[in-house]
Formats: C-alpha cells, structure tokens, sequence
C-alpha cells in the first residue's frame, strides 16, 4: 500500500499514512468543513492495509491541538479497526500526543482510550519547546 502524504490546512491536520513502516500520523487541527470526506479515503485505506497486510505492529500518533466533534467521531472510525486487528494479534500503539498543560486534549484522550481493550493506548504530554 503506498503512503498517504497531505498537507496540514487551517482546517484541516497533516496526514502520514506510511504503511510499509506501520507509522501513521494525524497532527494539527481538524475541523474540515466535511470530515466524512477528509478521513474517508484515509479509513477506506486502513481497512485495505489491515486486510491486506502481515500483522506487523501498528504506531498511530495522533497530535491534534483542537478538533470538532465530527473528528472526534472519525477518530473512533480510525481507532476501531485497530482496535480489532490488535484484538486478532496484531500489535496496535496509539499515541495520543497533547500539549503539556492541556487538560481539554487531554482528557478527549482518556475518554478514547476508555473504549480500547487490546490495543495499547498511550498518553504523552510533549513539552513546550
């Protein structure tokens, strides 16, 4: 599966879909005016690389500074696949990255991570640079 590169908007996050490594990452801020259609080719091309794959261990980073709740809720799209290949064996890491000091984010992440149970969910603060 080839690697899904975009670019960060103002309303949109940066996307590194890089399937041969198994990193995946979402960083910025999403509110896209459509957010079915933004996460949609990303969730389409998930599934593909998870049906179609090894299963070698999966990293997605998340580092969303704010996000709607229609992205709240593409998230979880995202996050139940993997939910369910780390459920079958796979190894699934989920960082869910937040400013230090950034309770909201932060807690958006707790609530996520209530809802896994095979794949390893972790909360990093990242510091201020």
């Amino acid at each position: 599966m080839s690697r899904i590169q975009i670019a960060a908007t103002e309303r949109s996050p940066q996307v590194d879909f890089d399937f041969a490594t198994g990193r995946l990452c979402l960083r910025g801020e999403s509110y896209p005016e459509d957010a079915a259609a933004f996460f949609g080719p990303l969730l389409q091309a998930l599934r593909g690389h998870l049906g179609a794959s090894e299963p070698e261990p999966i990293t997605f980073e998340v580092a969303l500074a704010y996000f709607n709740s229609s992205s709240a809720k593409a998230l979880m799209n995202l996050f139940m696949p993997l939910e369910d290949a780390a459920a079958e064996g796979r190894p699934v890491t989920i960082r869910w990255l937040y400013a230090a000091g950034d309770e909201t984010i932060a807690e958006a992440g707790e609530d996520f991570a209530a809802d896994f149970d095979h794949a390893r969910f972790e909360l990093v603060a990242e510091g201020h640079s």
